[in-house]
């Protein structure tokens, strides 16, 4: 059973369409279709998933769509924290984008001192990526009959089962998830394996790697004289446990600059919010006021035609005494 399945929740837009009703329609039901989805997934053991909710691309839509697309999502994705399965939401995402980020994060640590240009590895940049927290997705299903990835995971999923099926994702069953599960346990022996050859490979290459930095510093700084085996050995494994040093503090110096960003940014959104609310609380107050200010009037009228009507009264009296 896959661990962690990613989702392209496609054919919002083609679901409305279809049922004769509003774009946003179609994406509320999408949303809805989402939570759905989730529970299905914890019930079969699948305790993470990601889904691609809106990529950069996305922003090309119309202005009324992206608006609705924007509240839409702050309103269901705060119920769909309630679920137990472990959600990743990429939202505003492309994955060329992540890779040319994490590239441009190794260059920052080297810049820094933190690492060597010789410490930049495969390895190095899978560790940069957003994702990075999580294990690469097992099973990547795109519903909707398109059959390409639309820059979503391009580096995680080169070891996944792809499926592609044809259903809208408003109309997403349990059976269409069961068939995608399927498809992956009939590939997941081949996948595995060849999982298992990338990453030997990535270790030989990571230790050729540190050899040949090691023999460069010997050379620098050695007699000339050649180094024992067990001598060798030994540097060896001391150059690599710097380098995994080397790494760790330039990785735990990355996840810190990334906390610091997301601070200012809910700090910012939170003064935004407050300030907003501030605004509208003058206006609120005025119409509470304004409210009263109606409600007295109305109070006050049955008091005015009383008086009106006994003012009335009192002169017809008058005159039938004067007659």
């Amino acid at each position: 059973m896959p661990k962690h399945v990613a989702f392209i929740m496609d054919g919002n837009r083609r679901y409305a369409q279809k049922t004769h009703k509003v774009r946003q329609e179609g994406h509320t039901q999408g949303f809805e279709k989402l939570a759905e989805t989730l529970r299905w997934c914890l019930n079969l053991g699948i305790h993470e998933v990601t889904v691609y909710a809106f990529s950069i691309e996305n922003f090309k839509r119309s202005k009324e769509e992206v608006d609705g697309l924007m509240e839409l999502a702050r309103q269901k994705f705060s119920r769909l924290l309630t679920e137990q399965c472990f959600l990743n939401v990429c939202f505003a995402y492309t994955s060329r984008h992540e890779i040319a980020n994490a590239v441009k994060e190794m260059a920052w640590g080297v810049e820094q001192g933190l690492i060597n240009p010789s410490d930049v590895s495969e390895a190095l940049l899978s560790e940069c990526l957003y994702s990075s927290s999580s294990p690469d997705p097992d099973l990547l299903i795109r519903t909707s009959g398109e059959v390409r990835l639309s820059d979503f995971l391009l580096w995680q999923t080169s070891y996944s089962c792809l499926v592609f099926q044809s259903v809208l994702w408003p109309e997403y069953s349990f059976w269409n998830l069961c068939e995608a599960v399927l498809q992956y346990q009939l590939s997941h022996r081949s996948l595995q394996k060849a999982r298992e050859l990338h990453q030997e490979e990535q270790k030989l290459q990571q230790l050729e790697s540190d050899s040949t930095c090691l023999s460069e510093i010997l050379q620098r700084g050695g007699n000339g004289k050649p180094m024992e085996a067990q001598s060798r050995q030994n540097a060896l494994l001391h150059y690599t446990s710097s380098r995994e040093q080397r790494v760790q503090r330039f990785l735990n110096a990355l996840q810190h600059k990334r906390d610091s960003f997301f601070d200012r940014l809910s700090s910012q959104t939170n003064d935004g919010e407050k300030a907003a609310k501030g605004k509208e609380e003058p206006t609120r107050r005025s119409a509470r006021l304004s409210a009263k200010a109606a409600k007295g009037k109305k109070a006050s009228n049955p008091a005015e035609n009383g008086d009106a009507k006994a003012d009335q009264a009192q002169k017809v009296d008058a005159a039938a005494d004067s007659k």
